[in-house]
This record gives C-alpha cells, sequence and structure tokens, in this order.
C-alpha cells in the first residue's frame, strides 16, 4: 500500500501541474496525500518534514537564484540578450535558422542566463528566420529546449544550477567529469543538432511550410491560456523585425557571459563553487551595465524584477523538495532507494537511474537533485567511487526525464512562449531532452565504469 500511495501522490503531483495549478499548491496538496497514505501524521508532514524541505533548499540555493535572475533581466534590459540573438541570426543567417536558434540559446544559457529570458529573447528572433527559411513553426519549441537545456545545462564548466548542485555534495567543482563529461555534452549537441535538422528537413520534403499556430491553438482554458494567446497574436502582428531595434555592440554583450564561465571555474579552485558562481554573477551584472551603460534605463528596476522572478523561481522548486522530504519519510520510498542501491550493474548506474527518476517524478532538475542527493550521495560516497563522475552522472541524470510534458520550462516554451501545444510540439522536445540525454547517461555510466 505504502508503494502505492507514493507513486499515487506523485501521479496526482503530474497531473495537477499539467493541468496548469500552481506548483506550490500542487505539491501540498500532493504531499498532504502522501502523509495519508503514507501513514504519517500531517501535522508533522507538513509543519516538519514539508517545511524542513521547503526551507533548507531555500537556505542553500537562493542568493544564485537571485543573482541569476537578476544577470538574465540585467542582460534583457539593457538589449544584450537580443543583440546576441541577433548577432547568431545575422551570422548564420535564414539558410542555418535552426542551428542559429540553437546557438544563440546555448551561448547565452552556457553564459549563466536564465532559460526564461533566453528563451522570450529568442523566440522573436527564430520567428524571423523560420518564416524566411519557410520553415514549421512547431520546431521552434523543440530549437529553443534543446539550445538551452540539453547539454549546456549538464557539461562540464557549466554555470547553471543543475552543474552546481552537486559540488555541494560530492567535493568536487564545476569542471568534475574529466574527458567523460566533455565527450557526452559534444554527443548530445552533434547528434541532437543532427536529429533536429534532419526532422525539420523530412517536414519540409512533406509539405509542411512557416504558418503561425492558431491564437486559441488548443490551449488550456485559463488565465494562462489567455496570456499565451495574447503572447502569441502579439508577435503575429509584429511588424517591426527584433533586427532593426537599437541594440548593443554583440561583443560587449558577450564580454559578461564568458566573464562568468571563466571567473567561475578559475575560483572554484580555490573556493567552493556555490561562493565561486556567486561572485561571478555579480561580475557579470556590473559587466554588463557598465558595457552597456547608454542602454541602461532603470537600475533599480532590473533589480527589483530580477527579485521577484528569483523569488517565484525559488518557492516553486523548494515547493517540489518539500514534497521529496515528505516522500523521503515513508517506508516504502527507503524500500525504492534500497532497489537502486543493490540494483544489478555497475555501482554508478543505481545512482543514475535514482537521479533520473526523481528529477522525472518531480519535473524539475535542480529539485529532483534537491532530493536526490542528500539521500543518495552518503550511500555512494562510502563505496569509495570516483566523485567526479558521480557529479557528472548526477548532472546528467537530471536533465533526462525532468523534461517530461509537466516540466515548467516546457510548459512556458510551449505555450506561453511560442503559443503552441504539446500534441504539435512536443515529440520533438521528448526525443532531443528526454530520449537522448538518457541515451548519453547510459554511454557516461559504461564509460566511467571502464575507464
Amino acid at each position: 500500500m505504502g508503494m502505492i500511495g507514493l507513486f499515487v501522490a506523485l501521479g496526482l503531483l503530474i497531473y495537477l501541474t499539467m493541468r496548469g495549478v500552481n506548483i506550490i499548491i500542487a505539491a501540498i496538496l500532493s504531499s498532504v496525500l502522501l502523509a495519508i497514505v503514507g501513514g504519517l501524521n500531517v501535522g508533522t508532514a507538513m509543519t516538519e518534514y514539508y517545511m524542513d524541505g521547503f526551507t533548507g533548499y531555500f537556505a542553500a540555493w537562493f542568493l544564485i537564484f537571485l543573482l541569476g535572475a537578476i544577470f538574465g533581466k540585467v542582460m534583457q534590459d539593457t538589449g544584450a540578450a537580443d543583440a546576441i540573438a541577433n548577432w547568431v541570426s545575422r551570422t548564420l543567417g535564414p539558410q542555418r535558422a535552426v542551428f542559429a536558434v540553437v546557438a544563440a540559446c546555448a551561448i547565452m544559457t552556457f553564459g549563466g542566463v536564465s532559460l526564461f529570458v533566453v528563451g522570450f529573447a529568442v523566440y522573436p528572433i527564430a520567428v524571423s528566420l523560420f518564416r524566411q527559411a519557410n520553415l514549421p513553426h512547431r520546431f521552434i519549441p523543440g530549437a529553443l529546449v534543446f539550445g538551452s537545456i540539453s547539454f549546456t545545462m549538464t557539461s562540464p564548466g557549466s554555470p547553471e544550477i543543475q552543474n552546481i548542485i552537486p559540488t555541494e555534495y560530492f567535493g568536487t567543482t564545476p569542471t568534475a567529469g574529466g574527458w567523460v563529461g566533455v565527450v557526452i555534452g559534444l554527443f548530445i549537441m552533434t547528434v541532437g543538432g543532427l536529429y533536429l535538422g534532419n526532422t525539420v528537413k523530412k517536414a519540409v520534403a512533406n509539405g509542411e511550410t512557416f504558418s503561425m499556430p492558431p491564437v486559441e491553438g488548443g490551449l488550456s482554458k485559463g488565465k494562462g491560456a489567455e496570456e499565451s494567446a495574447a503572447a502569441a497574436e502579439k508577435l503575429r502582428v509584429e511588424e517591426v523585425p527584433a533586427e532593426k531595434k537599437d541594440l548593443p555592440n554583440a561583443f560587449f554583450s558577450i564580454v559578461p557571459l564568458a566573464s562568468v564561465i571563466i571567473f567561475l571555474n578559475v575560483m572554484a579552485q580555490f573556493m567552493s563553487s556555490t561562493n565561486a558562481l556567486l561572485i561571478s554573477l555579480t561580475i557579470g551584472i556590473v559587466l554588463t551595465w557598465v558595457l552597456n551603460f547608454r542602454y541602461v534605463v532603470q537600475y533599480w528596476n532590473s533589480l527589483a524584477s530580477g527579485a521577484q522572478n528569483a523569488l517565484v523561481a525559488a518557492a516553486n522548486t523548494c515547493a517540489v523538495v518539500g514534497f521529496g522530504s515528505v516522500a523521503a519519510q515513508v517506508s516504502a520510498f527507503q524500500t525504492l532507494v534500497d532497489a537502486l542501491v543493490n540494483i544489478p550493474g555497475p555501482p554508478l548506474l543505481g545512482l543514475a537511474i535514482g537521479v533520473t527518476l526523481i528529477c522525472g517524478l518531480t519535473g524539475s532538475a535542480s529539485g529532483g537533485l534537491g532530493i536526490a542527493l542528500p539521500i543518495l550521495s552518503p550511500i555512494y560516497m562510502a563505496q569509495g567511487l570516483d566523485p567526479g563522475a558521480m557529479h557528472r552522472l548526477s548532472a546528467l541524470a537530471s536533465g533526462g526525464l525532468d523534461s517530461l510534458p509537466h516540466n515548467g520550462y516546457v510548459v512556458t516554451t510551449i505555450r506561453a512562449i511560442c503559443g503552441e501545444t504539446h500534441k504539435r510540439s512536443y515529440k520533438t522536445i521528448f526525443m532531443l531532452s528526454v530520449i537522448l540525454p538518457m541515451l548519453a547517461l547510459l554511454i557516461a555510466v559504461f564509460l566511467y565504469t571502464i575507464f
């Protein structure tokens, strides 16, 4: 009964989030159900287990959420994000529209810019390029997601939080994982790029052309759908291409991104990766303001908006971690952990599967890591396994099943940013952000086991 109850509660969490219910409300309701079916005292489960998980994650990672969100907002408000997207589109041109969209997203996310800022900044450019190349609009969400979260957040050196969280549990640096991590990152980038390009070519060969999705687009009813429809309609009637805006110099826009990566990976050799990232993001914010000072309208507005965005993003993730903290108190959860630890095959396989499943069930890479690693890392560290391999596998594992349909970024990209539907767009995302990363994870387990 305990195991059934655990999966029923997880199923409720997935169902509610896919129905558009606020993730905090969904997590609380699912936690209450889990406590009831798991035989826990509901009061204790919510006031102690849930809140300990929620506040613990918030205390550990909020400053990174804060500075990351502010950095993204500053890049957006100064026009630096648009400048990078435009530079990539001009350099590669409509004939390489798909690659241009992926490259623009990858450059910014690997430089530490918030995923959502990247999505909203690149989408207008993507529409312009796809329109000129007459490519189907339904592939834009796949290109945005692939460039934002597939290889950039899990590769060595990335400043994304999914690559920073493992450093706290394995005593590693952001570059952990050695040559295997680099090879796997290149594998995902290359194979995914080829798949996306060939898929778009086949669709064109079958007679598909560019057209904006219907405003109603099959979106779910409610306020979120209305906002998505309004955004899609606004972009549909937009007459002035984004490329013609008065934007900063592309070089000065890229320098802050490069500085974040360089300072993070250098300073992480002498201090904790968390502190190194906080300093690096601060440097990135200041450099963006200094190098693009002519385009700064209001410093305080960027700080305030970034802080607001950080609170929402952190609270949403904390809500999922709180649910995981309640789940960890249910006997069935320990049974599941024991099964993973004793799974036949290389020890690293159990860690990879464990992180993958938890991130998938919560629909959050960072949230899943926040649940899985406090439980699994001591077990596998005690076995004397290579910390660098465990770090890289944990990061890779977080980027697989987390991208199931209920993932917050996937839903936002498909509906709010692109005005598309899961039916039209999700298959490509599934192949690029679920199947391919899981295949890469298995290859990584094999390589780390034999080398």
